[in-house]
């Protein structure tokens, strides 16, 4: 069997990040930058004031106080069209440009208007104070944004600021979502005897739109061929396939079979995990199918360590392994055995310590009430040695996912 490392490196060595396509920027949140992008002008556009007050000439408030003469005023928005000269001040406020002549803001906090007119500088001249000279942010032909970065609201706005109404990204990865099996029904339908409730789909659906994909669910593959080979057929469009369950060996499991017929190498199918041994991987001609394995819990941890990463690889990010972080045991362990365990855990924050790992004491991987009070996953190596309380331990910690998982 695989390990988790080789599985995922044969996953990744299949995918390369998809072609780009142009989106306004008002539909750019949660997409990956394919090109980079340029300021197409200077931020500020001018001097501009950082504070309301007065623009003066520095040399005219050698000696404080001074009374100056008020010529006119400059709004964000608009401009004083004259210069400042000797004696003379403008009246200026954030975002003004500064006039011609001033070099210095003095705010108006420092100033008293004692008469029309006039304004008097009492105090807090200092040459080039207050000022946001232009090209402070960024200069036109900046690059502000490097591709392979998926942008968030902050990038937004800055590619706003740089006059960017359209952005060119990666396509979203499309990822067709099947469950097998005659036990299943869908939330809501009547459950018969010996049926049970197919929450898995739903799961990797939602998964895979907060990874940034676009997914599609092909409903229920009842376990006869042409059911199975219909509902595959439909799904190969998508840059992904995801099937789950049937992808063992039994009489009842019909994906490989299914999957061979219709021209697809398989590469793998056993890994040597806990949850997840039965996972496959299988291609035809750059079109990829990863067979999760059925149990709900087994699906949403193999989802997270290997479609994640996939689909980051399209969306053109690196498609990095999940990240790992260090723990403090909080229980007594006994020796793992030939398999790389994920064990769902609580996970105790203990200030600027190493957090505390207590794994649940009952792992069964169709219990997802255990999955959803977790705070994230101890993570044992094979033939991992029995461990005491104390022990440093790798950890999936769920914060690091964000709303992700």
């Amino acid at each position: 069997m695989l390990t988790v490392d080789e599985a995922l490196a044969r996953i990744l060595a299949r995918h390369r990040p998809l072609l780009s396509e142009t989106v306004s920027i008002a539909e750019a949140a949660g997409r990956v930058l394919a090109a980079p992008l340029a300021a197409r002008l200077d931020q500020p556009f001018a001097d501009l004031s950082a504070m309301d007050g007065y623009a003066v000439r520095a040399a005219d408030c050698a000696s404080l106080p001074v009374t100056l003469k008020v010529v006119g005023q400059a709004p964000a928005g608009g401009a004083y069209e004259g210069t400042v000269g000797n004696g003379e001040t403008v009246r200026i406020f954030t975002g003004g440009p500064l006039p011609a002549g001033a070099d210095t803001i003095v705010i108006q906090e420092n100033t008293k208007v004692e008469a029309a007119g006039t304004v008097t500088v009492l105090e807090g001249v200092q040459r080039g104070r207050h000022i946001r000279r232009r090209g402070l942010d960024f200069a036109a032909g900046t690059v502000g944004l490097e591709p392979g970065r998926r942008l968030v609201p902050r990038d937004v706005s800055l590619a706003a600021a740089m006059n960017a109404p359209w952005l060119t990204v990666h396509h979203r990865p499309r990822v067709a979502v099947l469950a097998t099996g005659d036990e299943l029904v869908m939330p809501g339908e009547p459950v018969g005897p010996n049926q049970i409730l197919s929450s898995s789909a739903l799961a990797v659906a939602a998964l895979v739109r907060a990874w940034g994909g676009e997914a599609s669910l092909l409903g229920i593959a009842r376990d006869t061929r042409e059911d199975t080979a219909a509902r595959i057929s439909a799904g190969l469009s998508a840059d992904i396939l995801v099937t789950l369950g049937g992808v063992s060996v039994g009489e009842h499991d019909l994906v490989q079979d299914t999957l061979k017929g219709l021209g697809f190498s398989l590469d793998f199918w056993r890994i040597a995990m806990r949850p997840g041994k039965p996972l496959m991987f299988a291609e035809r001609d750059g079109q990829t199918a990863l067979g999760l394995p059925g149990n709900p819990v087994s699906t949403m941890i193999c989802a997270l360590l290997f479609l994640k990463p996939a689909i980051e690889r399209l969306s053109g990010l690196p498609g990095s392994p999940v990240a790992l972080r260090r723990g403090v045991l909080g229980m007594a362990l006994g020796a793992n055995d030939t398999r790389q365990d994920y064990m769902r855990s609580r996970i105790e924050r203990r200030g600027s310590g190493l957090p505390a790992v207590h794994p649940f004491d009952v792992q069964d991987s169709s219990m997802l009430s255990v999955l959803s009070r977790a705070d994230g996953l101890l993570v044992r190596a094979p033939h991992d040695p029995a461990r005491v309380p104390g022990e440093e331990v790798d950890i999936i910690d769920f914060a690091d996912l964000g709303h992700t998982f």
